[in-house]
């Protein structure tokens, strides 16, 4: 029975890809903030581990919980949308901080826990990115926080993808999807999304190792 590790599954997203990752027979562990995401992802038949990537502290004790692990797919989810504002308005620090230890630091204190498990299994670690980070194609300032760390997180992944060679790390846009964060009005239904994000990772291969990928598919080049 492969392992499946996600990161961030207490709504949206998250909670979507254990849901079928269950449905697959996968035996799932998954991490959620707060008693009622543990108890929901329980309830499913998940291993439920508490866990806020905005939180140094707690992300430092992520190696104890997973000792003895090894992990087929990981999935990097847990993230936060921040301030909406564009370039006319700098964030705060408060909101800066927020936003870039979810996004960005909370990434580069999971990989040097988790890709070694991955390596161990020869597996695949994926995280939720989002073609707003894409510098090449910026349409412009709108959510100039959100769009600046997830070009961080690009990197991140793209750069630490050359310490762990016997893993397959890559950077997924999930499409804009109808969830808390992309709110009512999205075209894409979570379900529709995690189906392709999960045939996307099933059928990477080596030349995919730090690679950008839409859920449909399609290879975005030029970050």
């Amino acid at each position: 029975m492969p392992t499946t590790l996600i990161l961030g599954a207490s709504r949206g997203i998250g909670l979507e890809l254990a849901r079928q990752a269950l449905a697959a027979g996968e035996r799932v562990i998954a991490s959620a903030r707060d008693d009622a995401a543990l108890e929901r992802l329980r309830a499913l038949g998940a291993e439920a581990l508490r866990l806020d990537v905005a939180d140094p502290a707690s992300v430092s004790g992520l190696a104890w919980q997973l000792d003895g692990e090894k992990i087929d797919t990981a999935w990097q989810v847990a993230g936060v949308m921040g301030s909406r504002a564009d370039a006319h308005q700098p964030p705060t620090q408060a909101d800066f901080d927020h936003v870039m230890h979810a996004n960005v630091l909370g990434a580069m204190q999971l990989i040097p826990q988790v890709a070694p498990l991955v390596e161990a299994a020869g597996g695949r670690m994926a995280f939720v990115s989002s073609t707003m980070g894409q510098i090449t194609t910026v349409a412009g300032s709108n959510d100039w926080l959100y769009r600046v760390s997830k070009a961080a997180l690009n990197m991140v992944v793209a750069a630490a993808q050359h310490s762990y060679p016997r893993a397959i790390l890559v950077c997924l846009h999930p499409g804009w999807v109808r969830t808390d964060m992309g709110g009512s009005g999205a075209p894409v239904a979570p379900a529709d999304s995690v189906a392709g994000l999960r045939r996307v990772v099933a059928a990477l291969g080596a030349a995919d190792r730090g690679s950008f990928i839409r859920y449909d598919g399609s290879r975005l080049d030029g970050w």
